[in-house]
């Protein structure tokens, strides 16, 4: 039956290995402006979270259960039975997992405790399916378990649906969100001492990334384009943002190819400085073998900045080639520095622009939150509501 009348909706959130999520945050703060939707929160994490403070502050109940992913399998056991007891103790209307270390015991958990619906986001785009083929099977357990899979972008539906087999009609897209009041603008003090810092006076055209330093992420595609672009952009800089296990490997590629003075490593950029860092690119580099979504090229273009990526994720629903963006159809040097020469050759900032208007369109926090709480209510209020028996996979 749906939710009474008199009183809202119930959602408890599970969240794995971080003690932060920014989403969940401006759920939270959404719920609380608008007052149509309770929110839970289990947050399975090594050390006390975050969250424990900042959603109790929001009005929200939030339960931390200790879990180590260094030891996954014992873990995952270990959080199952704890996680049955939090539902059966708050009866919410709607269990949301959102990652596999949280999805796999919590849609489990939910069905024993007889959760009226169980839903999933789906935040990966094959990683089992690339690296540990082994444990697919595990992701399509999961979807047995649940009444409804939410892919974050087209690439994450086409990925289920082929490779995995699961019915179509099981998933729903529901775009990841970012408020974009914090990338539209950009402080011209704050873009000018990065520019200093970062040696860019007299230098350009400049190119940036921001993700983490591990083989997927594409850095080394990177270094390859631009040993490519240098020799016709001898001013080319290329800022290197993030840190991570495979920097070093980077370092010594950059060192080796005498790119030292092309290509900045910039370390840690503060959180409030991205959408000023975004400001002083001509180009957004994105170069990952896979991406399920990819939030910072999605903040790259709400910001106005063209970005080149390679068609990963929810960059093939937002750019539209050669107009809104640029799509490499190879995951290569070569193939990188042919795209930032395409876009050096095009009207950038009109590029920018487009792609800009597309992710404010497509990418706003407010569409994913409505997107989510209108899909809690079209299952529960559906003619045949969900039952506890998992579902097919078709």
């Amino acid at each position: 039956m749906p939710a009474p009348s008199d009183r809202p909706l119930h959602v408890l959130h599970i969240f794995a290995t971080s003690g932060s999520v920014p989403y969940l945050t401006w759920f939270a703060q959404q719920a609380k402006r608008d007052g149509d939707v309770r929110l839970s929160f289990l947050v399975m994490y090594h050390e006390r979270p975050a969250m424990m403070d900042e959603m109790p502050a929001l009005g929200f109940d939030c339960h931390w259960i200790r879990y180590d992913p260094r030891q996954r399998k014992r873990g995952l056991l270990k959080a199952l039975p704890w996680l049955w007891w939090h539902m059966m103790r708050a009866r919410p209307d709607v269990v949301h997992g959102h990652l596999f270390d949280d999805t796999l015991p919590g849609m489990i958990a939910a069905w024993a405790a007889n959760i009226r619906l169980r839903i999933y986001t789906r935040q990966d785009s094959g990683y089992h399916w690339n690296y540990s083929p082994q444990w697919v099977f595990l992701d399509r357990l999961v979807a047995r378990f649940a009444h409804k899979a939410v892919a974050c972008s087209g690439d994450v539906r086409t990925h289920m649906t082929e490779k995995e087999r699961i019915d179509p009609r099981k998933i729903a897209l529901v775009h990841h969100g970012i408020p974009p009041g914090r990338y539209t603008r950009q402080d011209p003090a704050t873009m000018a001492r990065l520019r200093a810092r970062f040696g860019l006076e007299g230098q350009g055209p400049v190119f940036g990334t921001l993700a983490r330093f591990i083989a997927w992420k594409g850095y080394t595609h990177i270094v390859d384009a631009a040993r490519i672009l240098v020799q016709r952009h001898p001013r080319a800089r290329f800022l290197f943002c993030g840190t991570g296990p495979q920097e070093a490997e980077v370092r010594q590629q950059v060192k080796e190819l005498g790119l030292e003075e092309n290509i900045v490593f910039t370390g840690w950029v503060e959180r409030d400085d991205v959408p000023s860092l975004f400001g002083i690119m001509d180009g957004y580099l994105h170069a990952a073998d896979h991406e399920p979504f990819g939030f910072v090229y999605a903040e790259a273009m709400m910001a106005g900045v063209p970005v080149v990526s390679t068609p990963t994720g929810a960059a093939l629903d937002a750019i539209e080639d050669g107009v809104s963006g640029i799509l490499v159809r190879q995951r290569s040097g070569d193939a990188l520095a042919e795209g930032v020469e395409r876009l050096l050759s095009a009207d950038g900032p009109r590029m920018g622009k487009a792609g800009q208007v597309i992710a404010v369109r497509m990418f706003d926090f407010d569409v994913m939150y409505r997107g989510y709480n209108d899909l809690y209510h079209e299952l529960l209020n559906a003619p045949q509501n969900p039952r506890r028996t998992p579902a097919t996979l078709g």
